[in-house]
């Protein structure tokens, strides 16, 4: 693995700690793809740096429990936006 991939890695991982923001988020923040994210921080991530990988599981799982809550408001929301017009 390329040195410059090994540092994305691990900023990546330390914004998600420091943010506690989703993949999508950490993408628009970063300029990354939301793949490129995902990918580092659910594979790269371990042959770098797994202490900090174990924590970034740790919050992408949470991310992943309350996901059908988001979806379910974000619907929600838009549908009163629309019986307002």
């Amino acid at each position: 693995m390329h040195e410059h991939i090994r540092h994305r890695c691990v900023r990546l991982g330390e914004l998600l700690i420091e943010t506690g923001e989703t993949v999508r988020v950490l993408a628009k923040m970063t300029g990354y793809s939301k793949s490129t994210v995902h990918k580092d921080l659910t594979e790269r991530l371990f042959l770098v740096n797994e202490e900090l990988a174990n924590e970034v599981k740790e919050i992408l799982a949470y991310h992943k429990s309350i996901r059908h809550l988001r979806g379910g408001e974000a619907t929600r929301k838009k549908w009163q936006s629309r019986q307002k017009q």
